[in-house]
């Protein structure tokens, strides 16, 4: 028998399938295959995908410094100048009018101390070769000291032999020694070349950020309280208006206490600064009470760098090390009385923040726009210490931001059982409490309407300030 006939024979003897057992296998196989994923599996798409959208945010943020710079510089300083601009309104003061005369105050203040800084600024630039030169030729000292460190030695080349029938003689006059390659010598040179190059592009960019800034304020001045109250008037929830009224007038309050509060303590220390640098012989001691002026608003690395720039005056100033040193320890002194005693005793009582954000707000605002960065990292940490402080999925985030003066408890007391008497009562405490803020919040909404004032403003900040304890 054939394969063929075989297989026929089989066929023929085959059961025939029962009645719809064809249909539900159709049925089955038309059907689309549910898998089942699970949870941590789908999840992480949605992470890495949120986690490449923040790389991009923060590169893009980047990227556009010349356009935000100007931006968030001029917002800072319309939430610290907007409340001149409502008193000047409060007596009668057109807010176009308020917003000019404060901006023009502004400026009033400003060019008069830029213009005594032109001379000595000048004078610093016109000497900049000759310092360097100085710098230079100190630190080769230095070098010299510190065995591993010394420049290269000078490479003399043999004096040519004169030949005289048998007998060779060397010349009287042997070649000069010829300079070694100094690799450190030639990288802190070409820096120097560089930092000039990039001080003379910068300087069109900051004069066309600074014009920019002084008109975006201006505008900002004059309708800050039509676009707050448009701001507003498109949240539908009242009780949501009440919550945005209330962060923008804390953020505005908080803000403009610590700008003022700091630079004042800031033009105190630059005072004494001047006064060291003069005492002490440095030149241009203006220059330097300026600098340490405008650097402290920058925490902790804004006295580092001030620090260091001191140094280089001291070495082209002094040569024995202790004169080096000496304008260093002079500004170290001012700044531990300031940091230590001043600032917390001005500052800390209204204001309290972690430092260990404000250095990572520092680090970062910095590295992603520079010093202009830096100089507004503490403004932007306050107004998202507010925002957070307000939307309760971010209260945990705020108590890591803000500074706590209690002692944290011990690590044991948090891993022991709580008693269940203790949390009852407590409960049972809270309860009440809670009903209140919900009640105070009511009352609240109808006090806010479209047409803000400050009376409506102090009062939906009254109510809305108790919510940002609870837990």
């Amino acid at each position: 028998m054939t394969a063929w006939a075989a297989l026929t024979a089989r066929a023929e003897v085959a059961p025939a399938p029962p009645p719809g057992a064809v249909g539900r296998a159709v049925e089955s196989a038309a059907r689309p295959a549910v898998v089942v994923v699970p949870s941590a599996v789908a999840a992480a798409p949605s992470w890495a995908l949120r986690g490449v959208f923040a790389l991009l945010l923060i590169f893009a943020v980047r990227e556009a410094q010349p356009l935000l710079t100007p931006v968030l510089v001029a917002v800072v300083l319309t939430f610290v100048l907007a409340p001149l601009v409502r008193r000047l309104r409060k007596l009668g003061v057109p807010e176009v009018l308020g917003a000019a005369l404060v901006v023009v105050a502004l400026l009033a203040s400003t060019v008069p101390l830029a213009l005594s800084l032109a001379q000595p600024a000048a004078q610093w630039w016109e000497q900049a070769p000759t310092t360097v030169a100085q710098l230079l030729a100190r630190f080769d000292r230095l070098r010299a000291a510190i065995p591993g460190l010394a420049p290269p030695a000078p490479v003399r080349t043999p004096a040519p032999a004169l030949r005289g029938g048998n007998r060779t003689t060397v010349a009287a006059n042997p070649a000069p020694a010829v300079p070694a390659v100094d690799p450190v010598r030639e990288r802190l040179a070409s820096e120097g070349l560089a930092l000039t190059g990039t001080l003379l592009s910068h300087g069109v960019s900051f004069s066309l950020a600074a014009a920019t800034t002084l008109i975006l304020l201006y505008f900002l001045l004059a309708s800050e309280h039509w676009m707050l109250s448009r701001c507003v008037e498109a949240v539908p929830r009242r009780r949501t208006r009440a919550l945005i009224l209330g962060g923008v007038r804390a953020a505005q309050r908080e803000i403009g206490r610590y700008l003022f509060a700091t630079g004042c303590i800031n033009v105190v220390s630059g005072l004494a600064a001047a006064l060291a640098m003069w005492l002490l012989g440095v030149s241009n001691p203006t220059l330097w009470g300026v600098l340490v002026a405008v650097l402290s608003f920058v925490p902790y690395l804004g006295p580092l760098l001030i620090m260091g720039l001191l140094l280089l005056a001291g070495m082209t100033t002094a040569s024995a090390l202790p004169g080096m040193l000496t304008p260093v320890f002079a500004y170290a002194a001012i700044h531990a009385v300031e940091s230590n005693f001043v600032s917390p005793w001005v500052v800390g009582r209204r204001l309290s923040l972690s430092p260990i954000s404000v250095f990572l707000a520092v680090v970062f605002w910095g590295w992603v726009w520079g010093i202009a960065g830096a100089l507004i990292a503490v403004p932007m940490l306050i107004a998202l210490r507010t925002v957070c402080l307000r939307v309760r999925r971010l209260r945990k985030l705020a108590r890591f931001l803000e500074g706590d003066r209690r002692l944290p408890p011990s690590l044991r007391s948090l891993l022991r059982r709580p008693r269940a008497g203790v949390g009852a009562g407590a409960g049972a405490a809270e309860a009440p409490r809670r009903q209140h803020h919900s009640q105070a919040v009511d009352m609240a909404q109808a006090g806010v309407v479209h047409v803000l004032t400050p009376a409506v403003a102090a009062q939906a900040e009254l109510v809305v300030r108790p919510l940002e304890h609870q837990p």
